[in-house]
């Protein structure tokens, strides 16, 4: 669900952007062209999402979280406040990729957990 006050949206997202069902976005925060929100993720206030961003189902980013372009935050991502993405940063969280086999589930998928103030930086891979 969108966050609305007063029938008023108290968020941008850029009109190239899709925002799917059941995504919940807090005041201030910015959504930049051609990025994807997919559903059940949470935004906190104040964040910047830069341009062609994939935010993942059920991924949850806490408050003044800076993604830069071209980043995608998958399942299984928790991004504490004041964190910072850079520009074009991987997260990899499937421990053993195959393309045969289904991906989700917890056999595959690992938590990645980054703390508060931590800066990843451009092009830097997270495992």
């Amino acid at each position: 669900m969108r966050k609305i006050i007063d029938g008023r949206k108290k968020y941008f997202v850029h009109e190239s952007s899709y925002v799917d069902d059941g995504v919940e976005i807090c005041d201030g925060t910015r959504i930049l062209h051609f990025s994807h929100i997919q559903s059940g993720a949470k935004i906190g206030k104040n964040c910047s999402i830069g341009q062609n961003v994939n935010i993942d189902n059920n991924v949850v980013i806490g408050n003044n979280v800076k993604i830069q372009n071209n980043v995608s935050v998958y399942e299984g991502v928790v991004l504490e406040d004041y964190v910072f993405c850079g520009p074009s940063m991987v997260f990899t969280n499937i421990f053993n990729p195959r393309y045969e086999y289904s991906q989700r589930g917890s056999e595959f998928c690992k938590k990645t957990l980054v703390k508060k103030g931590a800066s990843l930086g451009a092009n830097s891979t997270t495992v």
